[in-house]
């Protein structure tokens, strides 16, 4: 069968071509940008991606098109498709016809932390011998590719609460009907489809009814928002995890997060000292070992994979030190995880300085709508360097007034000669956005080696 994707260089989009592609399936893909690490697989499964959309793309003619969340009427290739009347599906429900029907699904739900607690699960699951599936939005370092189908049963996806498609309005996750549920968080995101955080609590709710008796939702202690969301009613056993008095709690051995014990119904269990740090990173791991162990994983077992877990591209990615400057990727893009990514890098560096550099690229971002809670989210940060793009609807040299160390760029290439001139030895350039930002990353890295 040949499958062509709409949107196919989104991360969850990229996913689905991967498993088109490990089925056995003729893929082929259009998309507007392409930048890695999605594009950087595609190319090495060699699946042909179609820089811009067109009607073109379409011949010869799929059996079936995927397309994205990101696609919409207008677009022609979209056109093209319902012109033509070619069959036509949504990411997420390809998915669960297609992979997911029968499998143990274990989903990883959340405004924050989603990606690297899906990926601590499935490393935990392959480390243990259980070859999962898995489906992420971003690429673990353990498996160098965001998506596999794996041997049955378990299948672990990042559960995304953005909409399925222009034709089908509901969350992604309504689709997946996990056994396990984690519910690690919930605040308001994604102001372009949702009104208020009521709605997407809403969603979430139609989650949790998919969720069988039998199953488990395990979420974060004390947390208003999500005690809210199940007190409308929930039909499934729960764990908690977070402080000590929930089911799963971690005691901190050391100040930056990256050795820490395990401790279930108020027993101690085991240690874990790994790569990761900062107290964010703890919560994914305890919720990654409550969901293995739910599928039958000893913590012992869980615990040790999490000594070998190697991170995720684009979290707290160390790309390079250069003359005794440090680069790291990050996409952090809301103010919790922003705030969350600075606290856990100073606890790690102490006080050698830290520059933050943001690009506020997401579409809650470009419409202003947690700008007031921005300027404080990198108040941790040494000195602070801001991004305005042509198509945010404030202004961020206004915003910045705020902050003594911040400066505003509203070009890249200025920005990163700025970032050249600056940075001093021993400094720590961390460097957020959810999107390509430019390819500044690779430029900043190339400009400081000749500087």
């Amino acid at each position: 069968m040949h499958i062509h994707i709409l949107g196919i260089c989104g991360t969850f989009m990229a996913g689905i071509a991967i498993l088109a592609k490990q089925q056995g399936h003729k893929v082929t893909g259009s998309d507007a940008a392409t930048y890695p690490p999605m594009s950087t697989q595609l190319n090495t499964l060699g699946i042909e991606c179609y820089t811009g959309y067109s009607p073109t793309n379409l011949t010869p003619q799929p059996d079936c098109v995927i397309i994205g969340n990101a696609l919409s009427r207008g677009n022609p290739e979209v056109e093209a498709v319902l012109n033509q009347g070619l069959p036509y599906i949504s990411g997420p429900q390809w998915l669960a016809e297609q992979v997911l029907a029968k499998r143990w699904v274990l989903a990883v739900a959340g405004t924050h932390g989603k990606t690297t607690t899906a990926s601590l699960l499935a490393w935990i699951l392959e480390d243990a011998g259980l070859s999962p599936g898995f489906l992420i939005g971003g690429v673990p370092e353990n498996f160098g590719i965001s998506a596999r189908l794996g041997d049955n049963p378990f299948f672990v996806v990042e559960a995304d609460e953005y909409d399925t498609a222009f034709f089908d309005k509901r969350s992604k996750f309504v689709h997946y009907r996990p056994r396990t549920l984690v519910l690690n968080n919930l605040e308001f995101d994604h102001a372009d489809i949702f009104p208020d955080l009521a709605a997407i609590q809403q969603q979430f709710h139609h989650l949790i009814r998919t969720v069988p008796s039998n199953g488990l939702i395990i979420h974060k202690n004390q947390d208003f928002t999500i005690n809210e969301l199940l007190g409308q009613g929930c039909w499934t056993s729960t764990e908690t995890i977070g402080d000590a008095d929930s089911d799963w709690s971690a005691k901190l051995l050391n100040q930056e997060g990256s050795h820490f014990e395990v401790w279930h119904k108020n027993q101690p269990l085991c240690g874990v000292q790994w790569d990761l740090f900062g107290q964010h990173n703890v919560h994914n791991a305890l919720a990654a070992i409550s969901s293995a162990h739910h599928v039958g994983v000893p913590i012992a077992v869980a615990c040790e994979a999490l000594e070998t877990f190697q991170s995720v591209k684009r979290r707290l990615e160390l790309l390079n030190i250069v003359n005794g400057i440090s680069v790291y990727d990050d996409f952090a893009h809301h103010p919790t995880a922003i705030t969350a990514t600075i606290e856990a890098l100073r606890q790690r560096v102490g006080k050698e300085r830290i520059i933050a550099v943001l690009e506020p690229r997401s579409n809650t971002m470009r419409m202003g709508v947690h700008k007031d809670e921005l300027m404080s989210a990198l108040k941790g940060a040494d000195a602070v360097v801001l991004y305005q793009p042509e198509n945010l609807s404030w202004s961020l040299f206004e915003a910045a007034q705020s902050l003594d160390n911040a400066q505003v760029f509203d070009q890249v290439g200025t920005l990163i000669e700025h970032l050249t001139t600056t940075a001093l030895h021993s400094d720590h350039i961390l460097i957020m956005s959810n999107g390509g930002f430019e390819n500044i990353h690779s430029r900043l890295l190339a400009t400081l080696m000749v500087h």
